[in-house]
């Protein structure tokens, strides 16, 4: 009596190799594919970071190009301080001669 049965061996042959190979033929597959996607991810990541690093740079050139330094923005700043002070001395003046030309206010006493 030898171990393996015509019965055992037919079943082997006919439905235990063709699954079994099958299911390695899936595994593979899957496999492949699965690499395949991420290679395609991996890719299109590489790709995009790189688009968004161009666009970063190219926004850091604009600002540089287009926005004023603290310098500038102080110089303006003291102009504009200076010349509102001018404004003020004219505006104190005016009012001393009006109220020179009026006279003496009476008080409310």
């Amino acid at each position: 009596m030898t171990i393996l049965s015509p019965d055992l061996v037919w079943w082997i042959t006919v439905i235990d190799l063709p699954a079994l190979t099958g299911l390695f033929w899936m595994i593979w597959k899957t496999r492949q594919d699965g690499e395949a996607a991420l290679t395609r991810l991996r890719l299109t990541l590489d790709h995009r970071s790189e688009q968004f690093r161009e666009a970063l740079n190219a926004f850091k050139l604009e600002v540089a190009k287009t926005y004023a330094s603290q310098t500038d923005l102080r110089a303006l700043e003291a102009r504009l301080v200076d010349h509102l002070l001018r404004i003020e001395a004219k505006l104190d003046a005016t009012a001393l001669k009006a109220e020179s030309l009026l006279g003496p206010k009476p008080r409310n006493d």
